[in-house]
């Protein structure tokens, strides 16, 4: 898992920062940045604050709009600074509109989806409407591997087990 600069893993968690992320994430990934790729948490100074307040004081943090943050990490962007980085989205579709602008996304780390209308169980922390699911297959058949697991010690549920629960699962 350890390796240079850059993005070390994409992770979708509704939270965006919190214990599970700082304490098991950061150290398993030998990662010294995070950056958000979040619309309302880039227009929110208050909960940039609150965020910034979390993350500890060697790791840096970046909280940007979506289509900036795509700007950052396509192929020809500046990248993200000098630091292996934890790259937050919030949900799936922010996921899936930063591979849209171009970005790469080798790995997609489902940790925290909360449950919502429309929305099925597909693993203990995540829960998927057909829309995600048929977003996830997409980012798949362009090569990214789609894996649900809260915390790094977990082992990692792969999308085809989240098909086949989501498909036998009443919403």
């Amino acid at each position: 898992m350890k390796g240079g600069p850059g993005v070390a893993l994409i992770r979708v968690d509704n939270r965006l920062v919190h214990g599970q992320v700082l304490e098991a994430w950061l150290p398993a990934l030998d990662a010294h940045g995070v950056l958000i790729a979040d619309d309302e948490a880039a227009g929110n100074v208050l909960a940039r604050s609150a965020m910034a307040l979390a993350i500890p004081p060697k790791v840096q943090f970046q909280v940007l709009r979506v289509s900036a943050a795509a700007e950052l990490l396509r192929p020809g962007g500046t990248g993200v600074p000098g630091v292996r980085t934890l790259l937050l989205v919030r949900d799936v579709r922010d996921a899936s509109a930063l591979a849209e602008q171009g970005v790469p996304i080798p790995r997609l780390n489902l940790g925290n989806v909360h449950f919502a209308n429309g929305r099925r169980q597909v693993a203990p922390s995540v829960y998927l409407d057909a829309g995600e699911m048929e977003a996830l297959s997409r980012l798949a058949s362009r090569g990214t591997e789609v894996e649900a697991r809260a915390v790094p010690s977990e082992h990692p549920t792969p999308l085809s087990t989240l098909q086949t629960r989501f498909a036998s699962a009443h919403g």
